[in-house]
This record gives C-alpha cells, structure tokens and sequence, in this order.
C-alpha cells in the first residue's frame, strides 16, 4: 500500500499498471466525506472479498481528501457485490451522509455503472442449438435470479443460431455466471440493446468458433491488410454504401488494453468512452470506440483505419451498425459543426456576442445546449444570501462557455448559488448550497462535451485554503 499512498498524495493514477481494470468491472468509485480515512474503507469493504488497493483521491497541493475513492478487488462478482450493499449506506455511526457506489468504468471512460446498467445485468453466451429457452434457464439459474432468456434465431428457419441472452436481476448474479460457468459457454457481458446490434456480437462468436475448431480465421477478417493508409475521403471511397455512426469497432491481431485503445483514438477531439472485450481463449484484440458526435467518428475511422499499433501491426477501424438513418447523423453532424464554428466565433469577438444575444427585430438567441449527456430539468436557483456548501472549479477546452448556458447547465442539478467565469481564463466556478448537488453535477459533466466546449469538473479548494496561501513574491 506504500505504493499506493505515494501516488493518492500526487492526485492521480499509477502510471504503467494494466493491471487496474483486470479483470473488468473489478473497481468500485466511491463518493465519501472527505473526512473519511483508508482504514474504514477497507474495514467496510473487506467483507465483500479480496481486496488489491485502495486510492484516496486528494488534492495536489494540500493533500487533503477530495471525498472520491477507489477500491480494487480480485473479482468482479465481489466489486459488483460490494456497490449492490453499500450504495446509499452510511459507513460510521456518526456519518449522517449517505456514500454512493458505482463500478468504476475504465480510466478512458467519463462515467460510472450503477446498480441498475443493464450493461451489468446481461450476459452473451454460445450454447448448443439444441438448447431451448427452458434448458438455458436451467443452466444458469444456480448463480442467481434471472429474469429472461433469450435465443437468437434465425429470421427465416427459426433455428437456433446456437447464441443466446441471460439477464439476471443484479450484476453481482452475472458477475458470478461469467466467472463459475463452463467454459464453453464462452461467457461475457453483453452490450445493451441500444448500443450494438446481435450481427455484430455474432460476427464475434462466429471468428472464436472458427478458431476453436482450427480453422484459419476468415479472409476477409483484416481487410485493412490490403489497403493502403490513408488519411481522408479519396474517389473509391465505398462510404456510400456503409453504415455510419459514432461508434467505432476496433480489431487487431496484437490483444491491447483499454488504456492503449484510449491513447490511440483520443487523439481525436470527442472522445466518450472505449471498451476492450476480451476473450481468455483468442489472441486477437477486438474493442468498441464511442464518439460524442458522428464528426469525430468519422475522421477517427479514416484517419486510424490502418495505423500501426504497435509498429508492425496494423488495427481496423470500422463504423458499428447501431440501426441509426444515415443522412439523419449526417444532418446532426453539420449542425453540430456549425454549432461549434458560431460558438468560437462568438467568444473571440464579443460583438458578435452582442449581436446575437440582442440584435436584430427577430430576437434572436444563443444557440441551445446541444451534447449527448442526459441532463436533469431545470431547477431554481438557490437565493445569493444562501452559505456555500460546495465550491466546483470548472475548465473549459478550448473556449469557455456563454454564461447564461452555464447558468442553465449547473442549475439543473438544484442548489445552485452562483456560476462565475474568470476573466480572461478558460475557468470558472459553481457555488452550491449542498454537496450532494455538486457531486451529482462533478459524476454527470465532468469530462463531457456541450456545445462543442469539453469540460472538466472537480472540487475546489476552499476560499479559506486559498486565502492561506503564500503569496508570491517575485
């Protein structure tokens, strides 16, 4: 743990561990008072299983809590265990404020699963055709309460496909079906409906199989390996034809992590989240990339399809079929590139800020919020004369937002106070008159994309910390 405690008092994660998301959904975040010591986490949490680290988050320079954990254990079905029985609780006696547990998602991701992601809940599994619904159930039934099964069948013959769905009631119960299940069922959690259509994840399962029986892997597997780089559209561009979305799938012939997949297609604006899904008897890397918008995902797709990772190897990148109209993510595209051209040109000439926001017999108004994150209703703001609970810091990348859409965003979480911006800066700050408000605004904007301005937000340091500073002298 003296490793562990050297790197909580820098503020930020090991460097070189690929160990940390292995195996997947084995990390809980935990939002704690900032008053509560590693001890009692570890007291609180042992009983759920073996735990490998625990990280205090604190600050850089005060080293003082943040009131934002992590705990790492050997097994998901334990982390998973863990969130199910301490969300919501209180750790101590004298603790009158409730924690909140999630598994953490991995360090390229900018949110968290809770209890009820059916992310958790689902699992894929490949299963003889024989199989009826009933015999799957009877199978998986012993690891805990499920409440459905599916087989995927063949549209026309109505054969099975030989694949089916599990969905059990909470994720520790799939955790532990994924874990203790034979291994030909080739268990894994599956991706929500919503997210990936079933051609893809039995365009998966088809490869593995081919693999197990010792057959060569499809021709057509790595087409990238015929095609020269490129980096934009060129005339024999087939895009016409494909599907376009803003995920991306990702297949190598070298496995990588999740951080690899990260630092590859971060260097594209946009960047949600990326997910590796692994599979203990192939040695090929497969992942799913997510864009906020369909702009990045496209020049991501041109732009990395072919890269070589490492050098060598060269990865495919290509769009996932998620059942969206093409022209209509072309439309939304444009409009979101407009949208962030009239917003950096707003704030870098504040006539035309002005101009907007009063000028013209029509009235015209700032554009509104446009982002993939599911923001809450407004609410009132709280009365200035209200004491400050919780103070976020925000920054803005690469321009800082109008003010009234600040207003607009933060106020939506209650309690609000005051949002501020400071001049000249691509900062700002948030006034709250309670702390579960702010940390429900840092859990659900931090790292998030409005308005084509990226955001990141954390706690401040407390105007009487910062009035205690030394002041420079030189």
């Amino acid at each position: 743990m003296d490793e562990a405690g050297s790197c909580a008092s820098g503020g930020g994660f090991r460097p070189g561990v690929d160990s940390l998301d292995e195996p997947p959904n084995s990390r809980i975040f935990l939002v704690i008072s900032k008053y509560t010591p590693e001890s009692v986490l570890r007291e609180r949490f042992s009983p759920f299983g073996e735990i490998q680290d625990i990280w205090v988050v604190r600050d850089k320079h005060t080293k003082e809590s943040k009131g934002i954990a992590f705990v790492k254990f050997a097994r998901s079905s334990q982390a998973c265990r863990a969130m199910e029985e301490m969300h919501g609780r209180c750790l101590g006696p004298n603790d009158t404020k409730p924690i909140k547990v999630f598994i953490a998602q991995s360090r390229s991701s900018g949110s968290h699963r809770d209890v009820e992601d059916e992310e958790l809940t689902r699992i894929f599994v490949m299963i003889p055709k024989s199989y009826t619904e009933e015999d799957l159930r009877e199978k998986f039934k012993v690891y805990g309460d499920i409440e459905y099964c599916s087989i995927i069948k063949n549209k026309v013959t109505g054969e099975s496909k030989g694949l089916g769905y599990v969905r059990y009631l909470k994720p520790s119960q799939a955790a532990q079906a994924i874990e203790n299940c034979d291994r030909s069922f080739r268990a894994i959690l599956a991706e929500p409906k919503n997210k990936a259509s079933e051609s893809s994840e039995q365009d998966y399962y088809n490869n593995m199989r081919q693999e197990t029986l010792g057959h060569e892997p499809r021709v057509n597997m790595f087409p990238f390996e015929q095609q020269p780089e490129f980096s934009s559209f060129d005339k024999n561009d087939n895009r016409g034809q494909e599907a376009i979305s803003k995920r991306l799938s990702v297949v190598s012939r070298v496995p990588f992590t999740e951080e690899q997949l990260f630092s590859i297609f971060d260097i594209v604006p946009g960047l949600e989240y990326c997910e590796v899904q692994r599979d203990p008897y192939s040695n090929y890397g497969h992942g799913v990339v997510q864009y906020f918008n369909v702009a990045s995902a496209i020049y991501a797709k041109y732009k990395l399809h072919g890269f070589q990772y490492p050098p060598g190897n060269r990865i495919g990148v290509s769009f996932i079929d998620d059942g969206s109209n093409a022209t209509d993510l072309l439309r939304k595209m444009a409009t979101q590139m407009v949208a962030a051209q009239l917003a950096s040109m707003v704030w870098n000439n504040p006539s035309q800020q002005q101009f907007l926001q009063f000028g013209g017999s029509s009235g015209s108004q700032l554009p509104q919020i446009q982002t993939d994150v599911v923001l809450p209703s407004c609410k009132k703001k709280a009365p200035p004369e209200t004491p400050v609970k919780e103070r976020l810091f925000i920054v803005f990348n690469p321009h800082p937002l109008p003010l009234d859409v600040l207003e607009d965003i933060f106020c939506r979480f209650g309690n609000l106070i005051e949002v501020y911006l400071v001049s000249g800066k691509n900062v700002g700050y948030a006034k709250y008159a309670d702390r579960i408000s702010a940390n429900d605004a840092i859990t659900t904007l931090h790292g998030k994309i409005l308005n084509g301005v990226r955001l990141k937000v954390m706690l401040a340091d407390s105007p009487r910390e910062e009035s205690n500073k030394r002041q420079r002298t030189y």
